[in-house]
């Protein structure tokens, strides 16, 4: 019993009919896929954005204020 022949998968299938019937999995067809599209697509842009943020300079995360403590117009009460 090492691999599915093409009896076995025909088989299967007769089963999978039998129990679900011809439109109910063709919708599941169609489902499974535009989910495996999806899944594609939304890869294929991660990779997009990683290359775009590998290849733009680093920008700063906060812009502070350079000016030191000790020149601080606030009064030290």
């Amino acid at each position: 019993m090492g691999s599915l022949s093409p009896t076995h998968l025909l088989i299967v299938l007769a089963i999978a009919l039998v129990i679900f019937g011809t439109k109910r999995l063709r919708t599941l067809g169609s489902d499974l896929g535009s989910a495996v599209r999806g899944f594609k697509k939304a890869m294929s842009d991660g990779e997009e954005v990683q290359r775009d943020q590998l290849s733009a300079p680093a920008e700063k995360d906060a812009d502070f204020e350079s000016t030191p403590a000790a020149k601080s117009k606030t009064p030290n009460a």
